[in-house]
């Protein structure tokens, strides 16, 4: 038992809650708690921001691999030809 809080009392807070914002609205509600512990903890730990480093450098790479592809294809089409 989490603080004298029960299984009677949590089925008993699950019911007015089900009964205050109906069945939809109940797993947008847990979802949406979900997401902000999530990234709570993230900004918490720092790993937020070793993910947006991550998506940075792709970027800056990304015209790099299409320039790289063009490469290999004029290459395929000279020895195809």
């Amino acid at each position: 038992m989490i603080g004298g809080i029960g299984i009677p009392e949590l089925l008993l807070i699950f019911g007015i809650l089900l009964l205050l914002f109906g069945a939809r609205k109940l797993p947008e509600i847990g979802r949406g708690l979900g997401e902000g512990i999530r990234s709570f903890k993230s900004s918490l730990s720092g790993e937020e921001n070793k993910e947006e480093e991550k998506v940075v450098k792709a970027k800056e790479l990304e015209p790099e691999i299409k320039e790289e592809k063009k490469v290999e294809t004029t290459e395929k089409e000279k020895t195809q030809a």
